[in-house]
């Protein structure tokens, strides 16, 4: 059997508020989206929009510690999710699951923050 790999990293800049929830049976999710930046074709800079899901502690830490405009990196996998919405069309997101975020902006004394939900894929 062949071994295959699902595994992001992502540099940048937070451009959302994290938003912490509860799942029915209590874990905690946070979402947020993270900017970064590419060149074109031509030279140009250009932006890349990823949503970012984070579970557990480090949900907790994120929503805690992260705010929009912050650098972070976080390492994880893609995630895809297809649903139907109302109108009975067929829809599809993809996500970062990450289980790795390491806080690169100094915050009340939390620079270099490093969090892990001990989950690591290799």
């Amino acid at each position: 059997m062949s071994r295959t790999i699902n595994r992001i990293e992502l540099l940048g800049r937070v451009g959302t508020e994290p938003e912490l929830r509860q799942t029915k049976n209590g874990t905690a999710v946070c979402r947020l989206r993270l900017a970064t930046d590419r060149r074109n074709g031509s030279g140009e800079s250009q932006t890349d929009w990823h949503n970012l899901v984070v579970w557990g502690k480090t949900a907790e830490a994120v929503a805690e510690y992260v705010r929009k405009g912050d650098r972070i990196y976080a390492a994880g996998r893609l995630g895809y999710d297809d649903w139907e919405d109302q109108d009975g069309q067929r829809r599809q997101t993809t996500e970062v699951h990450a289980n790795e975020v390491v806080f690169l902006d100094s915050r009340n004394g939390h620079a270099n923050g490093r969090q892990s939900d001990g989950d690591q894929p290799f």
